[in-house]
C-alpha cells in the first residue's frame, strides 16, 4: 500500500484541480484520440492500453507492450483539416519501457482577409494554421499486476504569425486483478495555460487622440489572454472473455471527467477470430449531459457510434503487422474515417 499512496495522492489532487467542468480551454486538438483500434471501441481504451497508442490513452500500458512497436494513424478530420499521430514504444525488460509520440493537425493554406478588405486577393498573402505535440514517455511494472507510466510533452498552436506554446504531463496506472479484470486510470494534459503571442499583436498606439501633433505611433501590444489546457481524468474497466477456442470478446467501459464539459462514458466491444481478424463497435460521449438527458445513448453530443475492423499478420521470420480501420459518426459534421498501421519487431 505504501507503494501506491503517492500515486493515489496525485490522482486525488488533480481530480480536485479539475472540478470546474464548464469552461473554455486551449489546445483542443489534445482531445482528439488516436488509433483506429481504440477509436473503433468508442475510445474506451484506458484500461485496455496494450499497444503503442497507450502513450495517449494511458502511459502505464506501455509496460505491457512485449515487443518494440511503431504505430501511425491518419484521419481526414473536421472542416478540411488533417490529423496525424505517430508513436513508438521500446520495452527494456526490467528497466521498463520508453516511448515517443508526435501529433499534428494541419490545414491547407488560405488567403489573408480582413474586415476592411474581405476579398481573398486583397493582400495577395496566404496563411495557415496548425497544432503539434511531441512527447517522451516512460512506464514500468511495479509488480506483476500493477504498472505506472507518464508522458511529458511539448504543445504548440499556431496561426499565421502567432504561436502559443507550453508543456504538459500525462500520468497513468494500470492494474490487472486476479480475475483478469483490468482497471485503468489516467490524467491527461496537466499543465499551465496557453496564450497566443507574435508580431500580429504589435500595434501603434496614440495615447491621447485629442492632442494634435503628438506621437501617435507608440509601440504597443495586445493582450490575447491565456486559457487552461483540456484536462481529462479517465477511469476504465475492461475484461476479455473466451467464447470459443478461436474467438474472444473484449468489453471496455471508461468514465471521463473533463475540465471543460460534463462527464460522459465511452463504451466499446471487440470480437477477435483466430487472433487474426477483429471487429469492433463502440459509443463515445455516452450520456454527455448526465442528469439532463433521459436517453443515455444519445445524450447531447455530436459523437455517434463507431465501427472498426482490423487484420493481424505475422510475417514469417519477420515483424507482426497490424492494419486497422475505423468509421465514426459525427452528427452534423458528417462521418470520419481513420486508418492505422502498426509494426511489432
Amino acid at each position: 500500500m505504501r507503494l501506491y499512496s503517492p500515486i493515489i495522492t496525485i490522482f486525488l489532487f488533480v481530480g480536485i484541480y479539475a472540478q470546474s467542468n464548464i469552461a473554455t480551454t486551449s489546445a483542443a486538438f489534445l482531445e482528439i484520440g488516436p488509433g483506429a483500434r481504440s477509436l473503433g471501441m468508442g475510445s474506451a481504451f484506458v484500461s485496455v492500453a496494450d499497444d503503442a497508442s497507450s502513450i495517449y490513452w494511458n502511459p502505464a500500458g506501455m509496460a505491457n507492450v512485449a515487443r518494440p512497436e511503431v504505430q501511425s494513424y491518419y484521419a481526414p478530420w473536421l472542416v478540411e483539416t488533417q490529423f496525424y499521430y505517430n508513436t513508438a514504444v521500446v520495452p527494456m525488460g526490467q528497466f521498463g519501457s520508453v516511448g515517443i509520440s508526435f501529433t499534428a493537425v494541419t490545414m491547407d493554406e488560405m488567403m489573408v482577409r480582413t474586415v476592411q478588405e474581405p476579398e481573398p486577393d486583397a493582400y495577395g498573402q496566404k496563411f495557415d494554421a496548425g497544432n503539434i505535440s511531441m512527447g517522451l514517455a516512460y512506464a514500468k511494472k511495479l509488480t506483476d499486476r500493477f504498472s505506472f507510466g507518464f508522458q511529458t510533452k511539448f504543445i504548440q498552436e499556431s496561426i499565421w504569425q502567432m504561436k502559443a506554446q507550453g508543456f504538459a504531463v500525462d500520468i497513468g496506472t494500470l492494474f490487472i486483478t486476479k480475475r483478469d479484470l483490468n482497471i485503468g486510470m489516467s490524467i491527461s494534459n496537466f499543465g499551465g495555460k496557453l496564450g497566443m503571442e507574435g508580431v500580429n499583436t504589435l500595434v501603434d498606439i496614440d495615447i491621447d487622440e485629442t492632442i494634435y501633433g503628438n506621437n501617435d505611433r507608440i509601440d504597443g501590444s495586445l493582450n490575447t489572454g491565456k486559457w487552461p489546457l483540456p484536462l481529462l481524468f479517465r477511469f476504465g474497466l475492461s475484461r476479455s472473455f473466451t467464447l470459443s477456442p478461436i474467438m474472444q470478446c473484449l468489453v471496455a467501459v471508461d468514465a471521463i471527467h473533463p475540465n471543460n464539459n460534463p462527464e460522459y462514458l465511452n463504451i466499446g466491444l471487440e470480437y477477435t477470430l483466430m487472433d487474426m481478424v477483429s471487429l469492433r463497435m463502440g459509443k463515445s460521449h455516452t450520456g454527455y449531459i448526465l442528469g439532463e438527458s433521459d436517453d443515455l445513448i444519445s445524450g447531447d453530443s455530436e459523437h455517434g457510434f463507431s465501427f472498426g475492423a482490423g487484420v493481424k499478420y505475422q510475417i514469417p521470420r519477420g515483424p507482426l503487422l497490424n492494419i486497422d480501420y475505423v468509421f465514426t459518426q459525427f452528427g452534423v459534421f458528417n462521418n470520419i474515417q481513420g486508418y492505422s498501421i502498426s509494426i511489432n519487431f
